[in-house]
């Protein structure tokens, strides 16, 4: 299978791209630039481009789509930081996603999404509290004026739901961490995924295999999933 990763040199990009080339797929990694220092199939590509972006849809089977507007690829405090001043970068994104898989209705897309968008009380999510999600992100020692970056990320989910392509949108836990591919974890659907000592974690590296599972054995086709232990 052929598959493209946006924001491949990223935290959880690099580790789709890793299980899915370990997995002999195809794997053809796309980065906003520096492609042209690296040693294997990279490709410069802004997903803000919708001619270049679709361009690049008609040629492969799922596009993965781990955007984030930081500039070093492994500092989420540093995407988050980015995202603040003009949290319309997620909604933009995934509208240019929907209008990039027109070009080619077979290749479906897998969207990284966020936590925070998750139910954590029936019809209740964890952005519809700002309080809560301002004390959830200093705990977690981002911004907290991440909340409107936050919300975005449902305005995001929105716009792939109004559209009729092949997508489905994956939610990491709260916490999400380099550690190791357990192979053991949970998949949800909407609500927040907690343990039994009441938190909400996963790997880099467990919840880059849930992705490359979806790709190869779709489940959530105009779905959201989520991943925790």
């Amino acid at each position: 299978m052929r598959i493209g990763i946006i924001g491949a040199s990223g935290n959880i990009g690099s580790r789709v791209h890793a299980e899915a080339a370990g997995r002999g797929h195809r794997v053809v990694a796309v980065t906003r630039r520096g492609a042209a220092a690296r040693n294997e199939p990279w490709r410069d590509l802004d997903i803000f481009d919708v001619d270049v972006l679709g361009a690049a849809v008609e040629t492969i089977d799922v596009l993965v789509s781990a955007f984030h507007p930081g500039n070093s690829p492994h500092d989420t405090i540093d995407a988050s930081r980015r995202a603040i001043p003009d949290p319309t970068l997620y909604p933009r994104a995934a509208a240019n996603l929907v209008k990039a898989l027109e070009r080619r209705s077979a290749t479906r897309a897998i969207v990284v999404g966020s936590a925070g968008s998750l139910e954590i009380a029936p019809g209740r999510t964890a952005d519809d509290d700002e309080t809560a999600l301002r004390g959830m992100f200093r705990s977690l020692g981002i911004p907290e004026d991440y909340t409107l970056a936050a919300k975005a990320h449902r305005q995001a989910l929105d716009i792939l739901r109004c559209s009729n392509r092949r997508w489905s949108y994956a939610c990491p836990s709260t916490e999400i961490y380099p550690g190791t591919c357990t192979g053991r974890f949970r998949i949800g659907g909407d609500q927040l995924l907690i343990d039994a000592n009441g938190r909400s974690h996963i790997s880099y590296e467990d919840f880059a295999v849930a992705i490359v599972d979806e790709i190869e054995e779709p489940r959530f086709i105009q779905r959201r999933f989520t991943v925790g232990y």
